[in-house]
């Protein structure tokens, strides 16, 4: 397992501009300051955040932040080639992992961010017609000019990432779902071949739908949370990012807010050990019935 590269809670970028809370520069500034002052000095990104735009408002913030680039580590995703206001000429939204796609997309993504290279390149989503050679080749080239330190997937599964392994592919992490409320990642091998391989896994979305949705399940998970409040003088998306993070495989969650109090809140819960029966318990309120 991947040790010490990435801070115990990353900060997800999607929200950041175009696509969410459209901070202007002084703002990301004093966000990325906030999050490094709270041990939170990983940023994840992908190519395609805001229409292409997220990057160029990250990179342009941290060009006069004054922030050490040895004090942080930037993750970017590609493959993706989204239909939007950037790319009008494209007829569908699809992946697109050619070698030259590939290293056009990492070195547009350095420009962007204004760094010499990514800590992390993750390819963004499986695709169909993804040439495993293809993209060993375009990982050699970025390796070799240093472009980036580390390579892995997002949201791919035990078989897909097999394909990549078996050409000699180096996959140090596997970014995917996982929550109280999408935990299939747990139950279908994803997790388990994760530690088999020495995969860092990494949660998007982490707090599920539990915030997002008034349903059964999650009137059943606030039931439950609350009761447990008070032992563990904790809120509700502590214990929920707790929940995670017990987990073996050592998951690092990939939080969107850019709450100030819900970040610090968030690298508070990787000191939470909930006990075994109250993870248990957890789990049944999300599952909506006991383990077999």
């Amino acid at each position: 397992m991947i040790k010490n590269k990435y801070s115990k809670v990353i900060a997800g970028t999607m929200s950041w501009a175009k696509w969410g809370k459209q901070l202007t520069k002084t703002e990301i500034i004093t966000l990325m300051q906030h999050c490094i002052n709270n041990d939170i000095t990983t940023f994840d990104h992908a190519d395609i955040y805001g229409d292409y735009s997220t990057e160029t408002s990250f990179g342009n913030a941290f060009a006069e932040s004054g922030i050490d680039r040895n004090q942080i580590q930037l993750i970017s995703k590609c493959g993706i080639e989204y239909l939007g206001e950037t790319r009008p000429n494209l007829k569908v939204k699809h992946y697109n992992y050619s070698k030259e796609y590939i290293v056009w997309s990492v070195e547009q993504s350095l420009k962007k961010l204004k760094t010499d290279y990514l800590d992390l390149l993750l390819l963004h989503r499986p695709s169909p017609l993804l040439q495993v050679e293809e993209v060993a080749e375009a990982f050699l080239i970025l390796k070799k000019q240093g472009k980036i330190k580390d390579f892995g997937v997002s949201n791919f599964t035990a078989s897909q990432t097999n394909l990549l392994v078996k050409n000699n592919i180096d996959i140090s992490v596997n970014q995917v779902e996982f929550s109280l409320t999408h935990h299939t990642a747990m139950h279908n091998g994803s997790l388990d071949h994760m530690q088999f391989k020495n995969i860092q896994p990494m949660s998007w979305s982490p707090l599920g739908n539990v915030f997002k949705e008034d349903t059964e399940q999650t009137r059943r998970i606030h039931k439950q949370l609350g009761s447990l409040l008070d032992k563990y003088n904790a809120t509700e998306d502590q214990l929920l990012l707790a929940w995670i993070m017990k987990h073996p495989a050592g998951i690092i969650p990939v939080v969107g807010t850019t709450n100030f109090k819900r970040l610090k809140n968030a690298i508070a819960a990787t000191k939470i050990e909930l006990e075994l029966e109250d993870w248990f318990l957890i789990l049944v309120a999300g599952q909506g019935h006991k383990v077999p």
